[in-house]
């Protein structure tokens, strides 16, 4: 495995501050990550970040089959010259909000896509979310974050750091932190601990949801100002289709004190929640 800061200066490249560049210099730490995705050959990876290849040509040694993302134009291009004799690594230059994980076609049988990657500490709730829009399309995520993202997706009710990352994958999938990872296993060293998070999805939620938009639209509603109760965040407008005796009627069929706060409240009660909503538009029509 080449040195990755003989790999910079060779193809020159300068790591760039607004995308949150740092590469993950240290080999351990990359073993360690492809060995908790439990790679099968001929399976098919989708890897976000892809950087310089490190990790790339790792998994593609495996017999997987790599679909490389990288954003960065002049990283892109490395990618492309030193794979471009490799049939298993296909070099995506594109942004992962933007791409469509429906698109793959896996390899080998197989209907569902693994995703690896070092997340942009700037987006990496937005990819969370953007990837579990397509969990019927993929298996499981490892991917690194800043440690306190981790500790979000991860955190259990009534702790600080739950929130809704913490619901979406306790409703989702099983999730858990594998590795923490310190900032001087990176080039340039980062200011913060990452973590990596492994996140097996659930062939069916946690708890029955009728409606799974309505589900995390309730949630983030839940959630939309911490120190205010459930009772006063329903009823803050966001439901304008609901009054405040609707609110009171689905609470109350959910189970579910009002009085309560969001941090407090299971995904198995959100479900209840958004179900008891859903039922009670259905009787009003």
């Amino acid at each position: 495995m080449t040195s990755t800061r003989k790999m910079i200066r060779h193809y020159g490249i300068r790591p760039r501050k607004r995308l949150g560049q740092s590469f993950l210099q240290d080999k351990n730490i990359v073993n360690k990550i492809i060995d908790t995705a439990g790679i099968v050959p001929g399976e098919t990876i989708v890897e976000i970040g892809a950087g310089l290849g490190i990790m790339t040509e790792r998994l593609a040694n495996l017999g997987a089959r790599v679909i490389a993302l990288e954003i960065d134009p002049s990283l892109a291009a490395v990618l492309k010259e030193r794979f471009e004799n490799s049939e298993k690594i296909e070099i995506v230059q594109t942004d992962a909000l933007k791409y469509d994980f429906s698109g793959i076609h896996p390899e080998g049988g197989r209907e569902q896509v693994k995703v690896i990657g070092n997340v942009p500490y700037r987006i990496s709730t937005a990819i969370l979310f953007r990837l579990f829009e397509f969990r019927r399309n993929i298996s499981s995520l490892i991917l690194m974050f800043q440690e306190e993202v981790a500790q979000r997706i991860t955190a259990a009710p009534g702790t600080d750091a739950y929130g809704i990352p913490s619901v979406m994958a306790a409703m989702f999938a099983r999730a858990g932190i594998v590795l923490t990872v310190p900032a001087s296993c990176f080039y340039p060293v980062p200011k913060v601990t990452s973590a990596v998070v492994k996140i097996d999805f659930l062939e069916r939620p946690a708890a029955e949801i009728a409606d799974a938009d309505l589900f995390m639209r309730i949630v983030r509603i839940a959630f939309a100002k911490r120190r205010k109760t459930l009772l006063n965040n329903l009823r803050s407008g966001a439901l304008p289709d609901l009054s405040e005796a609707d609110i009171l009627e689905v609470l109350q069929s959910a189970g579910i004190d009002g009085r309560r706060r969001a941090e407090t409240l299971s995904a198995p009660e959100f479900a209840a929640l958004a179900n008891a909503i859903l039922k009670n538009r259905m009787l009003e029509r």
